[in-house]
């Protein structure tokens, strides 16, 4: 790759990564920083990587960075803090993106993440599989597990609109 195509995975990529990051850790100062170690890798990896297979690269990259920030953090959290029920959503109407926001917060990581590349940036499976390294069948299986949990914790979507 040569220092223009880097530039260009720069400008068409980071916005898609930073946004990716951001819905699953919802801390805007930790996105950016893994953003940012996302093209220090691709940097170091520069020679290795293919223009054409960068925007998968990128979005695998951050998506390893995050999970071992996530874990780091984890064996720093207090059990205290920690809420593993999925409770039915029963306030009133607050914000569709409130209300969808909170709910992705309540999945596990991995769920949130095959959701968010899939619902929000609008990966095929297969690239999701590449990007997770799971399989196809599993990345299917953690959709339909995660949208069934959303599902649960939102109730129907009358009761929203």
């Amino acid at each position: 790759m040569t220092v223009s195509e880097y530039n260009k995975s720069v400008d068409l990529f980071s916005d898609g990564i930073f946004r990716f990051i951001l819905k699953n850790i919802k801390d805007e100062d930790e996105a950016k920083d893994i953003v940012q170690d996302t093209y220090e890798k691709l940097w170091i990896k520069a020679s290795d990587v293919s223009y054409l297979k960068v925007k998968s690269y990128l979005f695998s990259t951050a998506y390893h960075t995050m999970i071992d920030k996530i874990r780091k953090n984890k064996r720093m959290t207090n059990i205290s803090d920690y809420n593993d029920d999925l409770a039915t959503y029963t306030d009133t109407y607050n914000g569709l993106n409130e209300v969808l926001d909170e709910a992705l917060k309540q999945l596990p990581d991995v769920q949130r993440s095959v959701i968010l590349l899939r619902d929000y940036e609008g990966y095929a499976y297969n690239e999701i599989a590449e990007i997770t390294n799971l399989s196809e069948s599993q990345v299917k299986v953690y959709i339909y597990r995660g949208r069934l949990a959303l599902k649960k914790y939102i109730g129907s979507i009358e009761a929203l609109v």
